[in-house]
């Protein structure tokens, strides 16, 4: 707990630095050019007027861009090295806790940040093109929408109890125990249950994996390398020493004759 309570402090220390370049330019410069792209393929929109109906659609299909996204970033964090060193030390918790939520690189907030900024301004500029630009309530009605998503869901599956859904549910939505294998060190569940909220990407991407009941989940990296991130500046300095290993192999083998 200290680890992730010492990795979310410096994170939320160099936030202001990123937020600004980020979140506050991505989302609007994508959502104007979706509104531009869709005005010249189909020329003006219809004009709708936002309702209920209309805003719980816009916050639906914000999701599953925003899904979808994640899972392209999620997985490729898993299968490139010079991600995964980043996104190990997320994976290095021995034990789930709410906590285990924040226990992340201070350098991953910023790829995740870019990711959701790009999701909420494609799905911004499609609807900002259905309603004619008027989507001020409906942004609004979203933003709780997905404050209220983000912060149970993201504490919920990372919460120590391995809580099942029924199987059907699971083959929509992530329950805990799903989690729970995602960060589990045993090779048979390694790069699985890859989004963050639904499990259709997973399932049409071939990644889903719904564990049984009691399933044995051991978590953090495994007995070869956990000992390498035990301590805040171990964690900290983790990627920055894979890449520095990956540099030298490189210059290693570049040396080696032909």
């Amino acid at each position: 707990a200290r680890v992730d309570i010492g990795l979310y402090a410096l994170e939320r220390c160099l936030r202001p630095l990123w937020v600004a370049t980020l979140l506050v330019n991505i989302a609007p410069i994508t959502e104007k050019m979706t509104i531009q792209t869709l005005g010249q393929l189909l020329g003006a929109g219809p004009g709708l007027h936002s309702n209920m109906t209309w805003m719980l659609l816009y916050s639906l299909v914000t999701l599953l861009i925003y899904d979808l996204v994640f899972y392209a970033i999620h997985y490729a964090e898993h299968k490139f090295p010079v991600l995964w060193a980043i996104h190990k030390i997320h994976h290095s918790a021995e034990v789930l806790t709410p906590l285990t939520r924040y226990r992340e690189h201070f350098l991953e907030g910023p790829i995740y940040a870019a990711g959701a900024a790009l999701s909420f301004g494609l799905a911004g500029g499609i609807f900002g093109w259905l309603f004619a630009g008027d989507i001020t309530q409906a942004t609004l009605f979203n933003l709780g929408f997905f404050a209220v998503l983000f912060g149970f869901n993201g504490s919920f599956r990372h919460y120590h109890v391995g809580f099942h859904y029924p199987h059907w549910l699971s083959k929509w939505l992530h329950s805990p125990a799903m989690h729970h294998t995602h960060h589990s060190y045993l090779e048979q569940h390694w790069d699985t249950n890859l989004a963050a909220v639904t499990s259709i990407w997973d399932r049409l991407f071939g990644t889903l994996y719904i564990p049984a009941k009691d399933e044995y989940t051991p978590w953090g990296l495994g007995p070869e390398h956990q000992h390498r991130y035990q301590s805040l500046w171990q964690n900290v300095s983790g990627p920055f020493r894979d890449w520095g290993l990956m540099l030298r192999q490189r210059d290693k083998r570049s040396e080696e004759p032909a």
